[in-house]
This record gives structure tokens, C-alpha cells and sequence, in this order.
């Protein structure tokens, strides 16, 4: 099977589940407006209990539990670009949502920037900030440098 990759800022944590949790889940969204969402846990929770689903758009069950360091890829990302992006309100007059010119100057600079980029909004500036793995890592290579 291949391996999870995380971000770097999120291998810490992963690393500690791993080792004091039992592993990790990975949840997938059922939520059919939020398709490619993925959520990830620890397998049991504090108190050894198995963890239940986080969120009602995850399967009920996970799709994978990971309890060794050797299937978890650590990618360490670098910003490509930063540009502001214009917003209006929710339809319920609750939220920020972005515009769809917004969007589309998102997809194509996510796109430009290369396989694995995604993008992350600044909420002080209302900027879009374009992200791309720099390098990856395994996650022992990983905490074998922290």
C-alpha cells in the first residue's frame, strides 16, 4: 500500500499517535460536496478507547489505520505565491465565501505550481497562498533531524 503523506507541521503529532495511540486513521469524506476531504486520528483516544468517526461528513469506519512510522511520508512544503483574492458574503450572510473569479485565479496558480500543490487563505490579509512540496521525507528521517 503507499504511504500517507502529511504535512511537516503536522508530524509531531503523527509521529506521538503512532507511537503512544495505537497508529493513526485516515477518515474519508462521504460528504458529496466535500469529496477529496480526509481526516486523521488517533486510533484510540486518551482514555484507550477507539476513537469514533471526527465529523459527520467521515465514514463510519476508517479507511486505513497506519501504525508504523515506515508508512507516513513527511513533505515539506515552500511557498509559491501569495496574491489577494476577493470574498463576499455566504449565502446565508454568515460566512466569507470567495469570489469565482477568486476561485478560478486559485486553480490555476494550484495547478501551475505542480503536482501536490494546494492552496491555504490568509484570513488577515484575504490572500491565497499557493504551497508546493519542496521535498519528502520519511517520517523517521524526519524526526531523526528534530
Amino acid at each position: 500500500m503507499e504511504p500517507h503523506t502529511i504535512r511537516a507541521e503536522d508530524a509531531h503529532l503523527i509521529s506521538e499517535w503512532i507511537r503512544t495511540r495505537q497508529g493513526i486513521a485516515i477518515w474519508r469524506s462521504i460528504n458529496l460536496s466535500n469529496p477529496g476531504a480526509s481526516w486523521t486520528t488517533p486510533v484510540l483516544d486518551e482514555s484507550g478507547k477507539r476513537v469514533t468517526k471526527p465529523t459527520w461528513e467521515s465514514a463510519n469506519e476508517p479507511e486505513r489505520i497506519i501504525t508504523d512510522v515506515a508508512d507516513v511520508l513527511v513533505s515539506v512544503d515552500k511557498e509559491v505565491k501569495r496574491f489577494h483574492i476577493g470574498v463576499r458574503m455566504g449565502g446565508q450572510g454568515f460566512s466569507l465565501k470567495v469570489t469565482d473569479g477568486g476561485t478560478r485565479r486559485i486553480r490555476r496558480a494550484v495547478a501551475k505550481a505542480g503536482e501536490g500543490a494546494y492552496y491555504q487563505f490568509d484570513y488577515m490579509t484575504q490572500e491565497a497562498v499557493i504551497l508546493a512540496p519542496e521535498k519528502t521525507m520519511s517520517l523517521a528521517q524526519w524526526e531523526a533531524q528534530q
